[in-house]
């Protein structure tokens, strides 16, 4: 079925505000098309993937069936299963939609999708056969080339990994997620403190100072060379640079739990905890703060926060109601 000229319009607005990470504006240009076409599966697939991007995981899943359930062959919304199952760490099924979606439209993003998938289940042979077999028709493919190079990277085969982002460069000179591993991978080479000192010039040069990759690295070189307080301004930097990227939110948090700065540690685990639940580094270090300092009703109402966000997550909820029965038992025994 092929969009009214007011619903691709819409659509198409949506593409960039989504791309924007301009999520809520996006629903909504998509919402208001789908007033107008309310069944129509490419609408339905976007706001689903709009729901997963925004943690709306139920609501994803709702779209998805319906659509499934009307045409079990849209790969769009088979995609999006993909992208459900893989959130919800299901493997399997991720793996199964990604490869259903890719024998009706196989474009190099499912390749990537399966690729790293398989990568998630430690099959890196079956990650590398996958992404080469789409090599040998199109040799330079950024987003193929890139997905290599982090398989190549958890096989720690350093020097081929180093090899592809060197051609990525060329192909891809703005990328910075490109350069800064070009810099970690050739500063295996050299101390951590000559690295140390590299990185520090590079990001106070103006084109670079506003390079959330580079800052992050420059924070994991710092924090392993034991300069936790520097390395937790670092992260808090590239942070703000990309708030989207959960990890150097989480590695900030890290860094003020190993200071003892535990407000600080609450407040960036918290916030990362509310968007990815599944992390359980970050559930368990929340959970040893609390306890600490005997606040774990707080800790119990964090929980319930991130299962009301998040009603999918059957550990989120077995763990809630671990812990409810711990402070009965303690009030009871208070009592």
């Amino acid at each position: 079925m092929s969009l009214s000229q007011f619903c691709r319009i819409k659509w198409e607005r949506a593409k960039d505000l989504r791309r924007q990470g301009k999520f809520a504006k996006a629903t909504q240009e998509l919402l208001e098309a789908l007033e107008q076409a309310p069944q129509h599966s490419l609408l339905k697939s976007s706001l689903a993937n709009l729901y997963v991007r925004q943690g709306k995981i139920l609501e994803a899943k709702i779209l998805v069936e319906e659509i499934l359930a009307l045409d079990p062959q849209c790969s769009q919304a088979l995609v999006v299963r993909g992208e459900i199952a893989f959130k919800e760490k299901n493997m399997k099924e991720a793996l199964e939609s990604f490869r259903h979606a890719w024998q009706l439209d196989q474009q190099s993003y499912l390749t990537v999708r399966i690729a790293r998938t398989l990568k998630e289940m430690e099959r890196y042979s079956e990650a590398l056969e996958t992404l080469d077999s789409s090599l040998v028709a199109d040799k330079e493919n950024p987003r193929l080339l890139k997905e290599k190079a982090l398989v190549l990277n958890r096989l720690d085969r350093w020097e081929e990994a180093l090899g592809l982002y060197e051609k990525l460069r060329v192909l891809e000179p703005k990328d910075r997620f490109v350069q800064k591993e070009i810099l970690r991978l050739k500063g295996m080479r050299r101390s951590d403190h000559k690295v140390i000192k590299e990185l520090q010039t590079a990001v106070n040069i103006p084109s670079q100072q506003d390079n959330a990759q580079l800052h992050g690295l420059l924070a994991q070189k710092l924090k392993k060379a034991g300069q936790v307080r520097e390395a937790a301004a670092e992260y808090r930097t590239a942070s703000r640079l990309e708030p989207d990227n959960l990890y150097f939110l989480k590695q900030q948090g890290f860094c003020h739990y190993s200071l003892g700065e535990h407000d600080q540690a609450l407040e960036c685990l918290g916030q990362a905890f509310h968007q990815d639940p599944s992390d359980y580094y970050v559930k368990g270090t929340l959970e040893k703060i609390y306890n600490s300092l005997g606040r774990l009703e707080e800790f119990l109402d964090l929980l319930e926060e991130a299962y009301h966000l998040h009603p999918h997550n059957v550990k989120l909820l077995g763990t809630i109601k671990r812990l409810r029965k711990s402070l009965n038992t303690m009030e009871t025994n208070d009592n």
